[in-house]
């Protein structure tokens, strides 16, 4: 058990050792002779423990010398003294110590109800945030949890503790019962809190604390008056709750469940102290000092792991530091809460990366010359950093705190003593009594180590015979800041059930569920025994694999994500099971649908706002794998809602796969709202959301759609038919098979379809330049410039039956079919003008209005709204003859189609969608209920 000193290495003591003063604990850096006392006290002043209410801080009163706001009450600090802590930079005034309420950042992991690991997304810049480590500004690229609203500088990410919002049962700690999941910081500068209605945002520190669920927002001091149950705010009948959705992931990470992107790889210092040797600043993010400065810069290594990697963190010292110190200065660059007198420094030897890296750190030999290296100290290593690895001292017997796993017991944890002869056996059977479950048999439970890491939590059952003291030593040896990070509990030794839902999509379509289960088998070699097909969605060439062994689900999702059938790259996606039966009776959550594509980039920024507002689980990124997995993980839910954020395209594409998969639904007629991201934006129009998102609050638009009216609207069925061309010159070569497409908007042929090809084509050969909506639409003005004195004589070129009538075309380049009031980003077609041959027209009424067009410049006049265009007819049963290839678009989806017949005909029931219900003006000095998003979003005027 007793740990020797690394051979050659210099031991720094930071406790056990000679008196201070002493040549042998108190070794003088950068030159020979007798150490003295620094001067760092006298310079940064007196510090002391803190306050009792202060949990974990090390405050010290310090001298200002530039404005500074206080982290508790946000306010200005008058004077020149103010109090830091010397671990997390928490600046307060000598008044509010006393109600500091906010743990220090080497406690946080401590205080952790249920650890959940993070999901952070590729860097950033994120203007008036602050890190929630070390509290400093995110000046430079930061990364952002994709969940939670958790802002970190990368070197700072290894500190962050899995502190994330819970949005699944997992079989670990499944609970009933919501607590406000708090987080502190970067609410705006006018958030008021709920209890005293004060303001308790600011944009100048991170202050301030807001619940990631219901988002209300209070001071830290505040929040401890309100109820500590969580009802999820105004949004709690859209969101589905946690308590409803169960995924038993176990080694998938929440990138995996969530569907989140991963980042390909990661930056330099990104998810780690430093990179390739990289340094990374401690908590004051100190640089360099100078060869002839007074103070020395210093290399900490926590333990092998760091060595090995060479990846440690930067602290500047007085060159006349004593070693209590630089001890003391070390542990607060790592954030270690430990007694100093546990620990000691070992200086590695000079060059220490290269030959250390390679070899495991602590009992491993080295060479003689290494060790001569490490003796000579600085007087070869002038130029360079010397470098230092903080090692704990042998321990006869340690305190452990074991936590249940389980949630429904009146304590935290208990505390331990831990022996060499302590082993998990003997610890269960200590514990036991201590939680109240001494009637119950020892072997029902087990020992569980948990490592609360911020990226993923690692479970792993201990051994009945392990020796815990000794798992606690190689944990320190591996990296001190990991113990901090790692808890022991208790829980019973149930066997679970291993079950996982893998979507898989990109399959060939109109297959039968065994040919579908065979193609898997050869393509990815499934094991039959544990993997089974359970859903088939042959239109769609998808299927719902039920996997009852973890590993292979792991195996299979990691190898769809790089197979290929047909040429055609697979999709997969974990689903989790939603416990329908948990959801509360006024529950109606909420299904979104964001087409990161579309709108920009605001397609993306709303993608991360929805997970944040509502579960992360019921938002679905339609580049990934398509509506069909949101449809299918919510087919049993009684009542639901769908949100779906993109252009009209994209609406009739989600409708489609509602329409397909409308009878595996509980909820045969979910109400559809749209929030309008693409370039026309007809249906939102009609619908009243608006000609295009502008930036509105995520949160507004939500309580919109909660507020929204349930409307009718008709869907059409287009079947287009080549083989029947009457044109003998083409139909044999322009044939092509019979496929059916749905209509929503309208149906354009001739000149309205070949501008929208047009366009089409422009934007697949340099999409990166159409990001915006008024680029867009100057690209459709240059383009119809393009075709102003085009004339193909439409009306000679295709035959018209209305109800099985024909009917005379006037002279015209464009035929259009209407079914909602808004045709070409807003225009009025049909027009306002009553006609007596007509009904008036409406979206519900089953019947389409047919218009024709004479060219560019009165599609022009149209749009302007000086004409209408020319009224035809109105039905419900279409057959249009092409007599030649002939542009056709519908819904804003352009392509040339052969010579044949097209029928449109009704399909099916109607489709139920939200329109925006109208805006009450409120009254003079009414504050309207909000809650603060996560994303800064632009003050728009949603219409």
């Amino acid at each position: 058990m007793a740990a020797a000193a690394e051979p050659g290495a210099r031991p720094w003591l930071g406790g056990g050792a000679p008196r201070p003063g002493s040549s042998g604990c108190s070794p003088v850096l950068g030159g020979g002779g007798r150490a003295r006392p620094g001067p760092g006290s006298e310079r940064v002043g007196a510090r002391s423990p803190g306050p009792a209410a202060a949990p974990g801080h090390s405050f010290r009163k310090v001298t200002l010398t530039k404005p500074t706001f206080c982290h508790l009450c946000s306010d200005f600090i008058w004077g020149l003294a103010g109090f830091l802590c010397d671990v997390c930079n928490f600046m307060s005034h000598e008044k509010c110590l006393k109600h500091v309420k906010t743990p220090c950042t080497s406690v946080a992991p401590s205080l952790v109800r249920v650890p959940v690991a993070h999901c952070f997304g590729p860097r950033g810049l994120y203007k008036r945030k602050f890190c929630a480590i070390c509290r400093k500004s995110l000046e430079a690229p930061a990364l952002r949890c994709e969940v939670c609203e958790l802002y970190l500088h990368p070197d700072c990410v290894p500190f962050a503790c899995s502190d994330c919002r819970q949005c699944h049962q997992d079989g670990h700690q499944d609970h009933d019962t919501y607590h406000h999941h708090w987080r502190e910081g970067n609410l705006p500068s006018g958030a008021r809190c709920e209890v005293c209605r004060k303001t308790c945002g600011s944009s100048d520190v991170l202050a301030g604390m807001r619940c990631e669920w219901c988002g209300i927002q209070a001071h830290s001091v505040c929040s401890m008056a309100l109820a500590p149950e969580c009802t999820f705010g105004r949004l709690r009948s859209l969101v589905l709750p946690p308590g409803c959705v169960r995924l038993l992931s176990r080694n998938f990470s929440k990138m995996h469940c969530f569907r989140i992107a991963e980042t390909p790889a990661l930056e330099q210092g990104e998810g780690d102290d430093g990179v390739d040797g990289g340094p990374a600043a401690g908590p004051g993010r100190e640089t360099l000092a100078p060869a002839e400065s007074s103070k020395q810069t210093l290399k900490i290594f926590d333990g092998d792991d760091s060595v090995r990697r060479n990846q440690f963190r930067v602290i500047t010292v007085p060159r006349l530091a004593r070693s209590e110190e630089v001890l003391e200065a070390a542990l607060r660059a790592y954030y270690i809460l430990e007694d100093p007198g546990n620990l000691e420094l070992h200086a590695l030897p000079l060059q220490a990366g290269d030959a250390w890296a390679r070899a495991k750190a602590g009992s491993a030999g080295i060479s003689k010359e290494e060790e001569e290296g490490g003796s000579r100290g600085s007087e070869s290593c002038e130029a360079s950093p010397e470098a230092w690895v903080i090692r704990a001292l042998p321990r006869a017997q340690e305190v452990l705190k074991i936590y249940p796993g389980w949630l429904k017991v009146g304590v935290a944890y208990v505390s331990v003593h831990v022996t060499p002869q302590s082993t998990a056996r003997t610890v269960v059977l200590e514990v036991l009594p201590l939680l109240g479950r001494q009637a119950e048999g020892p072997e029902s439970f087990q020992l569980v180590e948990v490592l609360m890491g911020s990226r993923q939590v690692q479970r792993t059952v201990l051994a009945d015979e392990e020796l815990l003291l000794n798992r606690l030593w190689d944990i320190r040896q591996t990296s001190l800041r990991q113990v901090s990070q790692t808890r022991f509990y208790v829980a019973e030794s149930r066997a679970v059930a291993p079950r996982v839902s893998l979507f898989i999509g990109g399959l060939p379509p109109s297959l039968s569920p065994q040919e579908y289960s065979n193609l898997l088998h050869e393509a990815l070699a499934t094991k039959a025994a544990v993997v089974s097909v359970s859903h088939v969605y042959s239109s769609q060439g998808a299927v719902v694999l039920d996997v009852t062994c973890f590993a292979e689900a792991e195996r299979l999702y990691m190898l769809v994500r790089d197979t290929a059938v047909q040429g055609r790259l697979l999709t997969a996606l974990v689903l989790p099971d939603v416990l329908h039966r948990n959801l509360p009776p006024d529950s109606c959550p909420l299904l979104v649908f964001v087409n990161p594509k579309s709108g920009g980039l605001k397609g993306r920024d709303l993608l991360c706002s929805f997970r944040k507002l509502l579960n992360p689980h019921q938002v679905f990124e339609l580049t990934n794998g398509g509506p069909l997995p949101g449809f299918h993980m919510f087919s049993h839910v009684p009542c639901f809602r769908v949100l779906v954020c993109g252009g009209d395209g994209t609406v009739g594409w989600v409708l489609a796969a509602l329409e397909e998969t409308r009878h595996h639904l509980a909820c045969a007629e979910p109400s559809v709202a749209i929030l309008p991201l693409g370039t026309g934006n007809d249906l939102g129009r009609v619908l009243r959301w608006g000609a295009g998102y502008s930036g509105e609050d995520p949160f507004s638009v939500l309580v919109s759609v909660d507020e929204a009216d349930a409307v009718l609207m008709d869907r059409w069925t287009i079947l287009l038919d080549a083989h029947e061309a009457a044109s003998g010159e083409n139909s044999v070569a322009d044939a092509e098979p019979p496929k059916i497409v749905q209509m929503s908007n309208y149906c354009g042929i001739g000149i309205d379809a070949e501008l929208s090809l047009d366009f089409h084509q422009a934007r697949e050969e340099e999409p990166g330049k159409f990001t915006s909506r008024f680029h867009n639409k100057g690209v459709y003005v240059r383009v119809g410039l393009q075709k102003i004195s085009h004339s193909r004589g439409l009306h000679r070129e295709i035959r018209l039956q209305v109800e099985q009538q024909e009917v005379q075309l006037p002279s015209i380049e464009g035929l259009i079919f209407i079914n909602i009031p808004s045709w070409g980003s807003g225009a009025d077609l049909w027009g306002s003008d009553s006609d007596s041959r007509f009904e008036k027209p409406r979206m519900d009424d089953g019947l389409l209005e047919v218009v024709g067009v004479t060219g560019v410049v009165h599609m022009g006049q149209v749009q302007g709204g000086l004409r209408s265009g020319i009224r035809i007819a109105q039905g419900s049963y279409f057959r249009v003859t092409l007599l030649k290839a002939t542009p056709v678009q519908v819904d804003g989806e352009p392509w040339v189609q052969a010579p044949g017949n097209m029928i449109i005909s009704a399909a099916g029931p109607k489709v139920h969608m939200l329109r925006k219900a109208k805006q009450k003006p409120r009254k003079a000095g009414t504050s309207r209920d909000t809650r603060v998003e996560a994303t800064p979003a632009l003050e728009g005027d949603p219409k």
